[in-house]
C-alpha cells in the first residue's frame, strides 16, 4: 500500500524546505536508510534517509523547489500502483514552488514500468521553434529570461526537442557588447531560507526586546603578551577571539542577570554557560553554541570554535549545534570594524559586539604611549537586564582580558 512521505521538520525554527538535490528518481526500489534527497533548511543543507520502503512513485517537491513542511515530498508503494486518488485526498497545503522548473499544473509523475533507467542527459541544440513560430522554452525559463534581458532565440536549449528549460538559462554567458550605454541595471536572487529565518527572528528580537548599548574600552596589552606565550607552545594556537570567548564565560559565572532569558511570564536564570559564537556563512550567519563554556580551558574553546566555523562553511552543523546558548558573541574585529552594536540573538537577554584592536595614543603613568584598545558593546535587554547589571558584568569582563593570568584561578 502506498504511503506518503513528507516534507520533515529538520529544525525547531524549520516551517519550509527546499529540495537541493533528489539521490534517488521515480521508479528506483528504495530500501529503509536509503538517501532520498538534500534538504536545505533556514541553517544547513541536510541529508534525509528514509523511514520507509518501496518504489519511488511520485515526486511531489521537484529539485530547487520550496514546500510547506508537511507537504507531500514523496510517495512509496508497490510497482505500478496508482498514487492520484492518494495525493487528492490529501489535505497538506500544495508546494510553494518558488524555482519550479515545471508549471503549477505539472501532471502526477508516476512510476514508468518499462523504462527503470535513467534518461541520458541531453545534448544541447540550437533552440527550436513551434509551428507557430515562437521559440519552444518553459515558462520558467521564459521568465527567467525576460528578467535578464536574454534574447531566448539565442539560446541553445537542452529540453526535449531542444526545448529551453531554466538550466540553459543559468549557464547562458551573454556575448560582450561592443559598446558600453548607460543604462539602470540590477539583479535577483530569491531569498533563502537561512536568511528568510534570519529576517523574521531579528526583527521579531529588534522590535519586541527593548535594547539598550553599553561600551567599554579595553587595554589589550597584556591580552597580546599573553597570547603570544601560549602559542609559543607546542600544538597551540589560540586567538584573540578564544580569549574573549573564555573571558566572558567567566564573567558570566560571576554576573547571572546577565546570563538570563525573557521568557513571557518569567525570567530564567541560567546556572549554566552556554556562549553562542556567531559565524558568518554565505547566505548569512550561524550561531552554533560552546556549551559549558566556563569549564573548558583555552584549547578546548579554540578547538571547538575552529570545528564550529568549518561545519558551517561546510553546511554540516546539526540543529543540536546551534540551540541552547545562553550568551551570544560577534566579533568582526577582523573585518576591520572598530566599534558597532549587534541586535541580540533571543531568547538570550545580551549580546556583545567585539570590534578591532586598535593602536592609538593612550595615557600611562602621566605619559602619552602607544596603546593597544579594543572596544566592546553589549546589547542589553531591558527587560531582563539594567544598566547596573551590564555594566558590573563589562567591567569584570574587562579586569579578566587586562589581567589574562587572572583566568587561571
Amino acid at each position: 500500500m502506498a504511503e506518503i512521505v513528507r516534507m520533515p521538520r529538520l529544525s525547531d525554527t524549520m516551517t519550509e524546505g527546499t529540495v537541493a538535490k533528489w539521490h534517488k528518481k521515480v521508479g528506483d526500489t528504495i530500501s529503509e536508510g536509503d538517501l532520498l534527497a538534500e534538504i536545505e533548511t533556514d541553517k544547513a543543507t541536510m541529508e534525509f534517509e528514509s523511514f520507509q520502503e518501496g518504489v519511488l512513485l511520485h515526486i511531489g517537491v521537484e529539485e530547487s523547489a520550496t514546500a510547506l513542511v508537511d507537504c507531500i515530498l514523496a510517495i512509496l508503494g508497490e510497482k505500478g500502483e496508482d498514487v492520484k486518488a492518494l495525493i487528492e485526498a490529501d489535505a497538506t497545503p500544495a508546494a510553494e514552488e518558488v524555482k519550479e522548473e515545471k508549471p503549477a499544473a505539472a501532471p502526477v509523475q508516476e512510476a514508468k514500468v518499462e523504462d527503470s533507467k535513467a534518461a541520458p542527459v541531453p545534448t544541447p541544440t540550437l533552440a527550436t521553434k513551434s509551428t507557430d513560430g515562437r521559440t519552444k522554452a518553459s515558462p520558467l525559463a521564459k521568465r527567467l529570461a525576460e528578467e535578464k534581458g536574454v534574447d531566448i532565440t539565442k539560446i541553445a536549449g537542452s529540453g526535449d526537442g531542444g526545448r529551453v528549460v531554466k538550466r540553459d538559462i543559468d549557464n547562458y554567458q551573454a556575448p560582450a557588447a561592443s559598446s558600453v550605454a548607460y543604462e539602470e541595471r540590477y539583479t535577483e536572487e530569491p531569498v533563502s531560507q537561512m536568511r528568510k529565518v534570519i529576517a523574521r527572528r531579528l526583527s521579531e528580537s529588534k522590535f519586541t526586546a527593548p535594547h539598550f548599548y553599553l561600551s567599554i574600552s579595553i587595554d589589550m596589552d597584556n591580552a597580546m603578551a599573553a597570547r603570544k606565550a601560549i602559542n609559543a607552545l607546542p600544538d597551540t594556537k589560540v586567538s584573540f577571539n578564544d580569549l574573549i570567548v573564555k573571558a566572558s564565560a567567566m564573567a558570566l559565572r560571576e554576573h547571572p542577570t546577565v546570563n538570563s532569558s525573557w521568557r513571557g511570564d518569567v525570567i530564567r536564570r541560567n546556572q549554566h554557560v552556554n556562549v553562542g559564537i556567531a559565524v558568518a556563512v554565505e547566505d548569512g550567519l550561524l550561531v552554533p553554541v560552546v556549551r559549558y563554556t566556563d569549564t573548558k580551558s583555552l584549547s578546548e574553546i579554540s578547538a571547538e570554535v575552529k570545528g564550529f566555523a568549518q561545519g558551517a562553511k561546510d553546511k554540516k552543523l546539526q540543529p543540536a549545534d546551534w540551540e541552547g546558548s545562553t550568551f551570544t558573541i560577534s566579533n568582526l574585529g577582523m573585518f576591520g570594524i572598530e566599534e558597532f552594536t549587534a541586535i541580540i540573538n533571543t531568547p538570550d537577554a545580551c549580546i556583545l559586539a567585539v570590534g578591532g584592536i586598535q593602536q592609538v595614543p593612550v595615557v600611562k603613568d602621566g605619559l602619552v604611549v602607544p596603546g593597544n584598545i579594543m572596544k566592546l558593546s553589549l546589547s542589553c535587554d531591558h527587560r531582563v537586564v539594567d544598566g547596573a547589571s551590564g555594566a558590573a558584568f563589562l567591567n569584570t569582563l574587562k579586569t579578566y582580558l587586562e589581567n589574562p593570568v587572572t583566568m587561571l584561578k
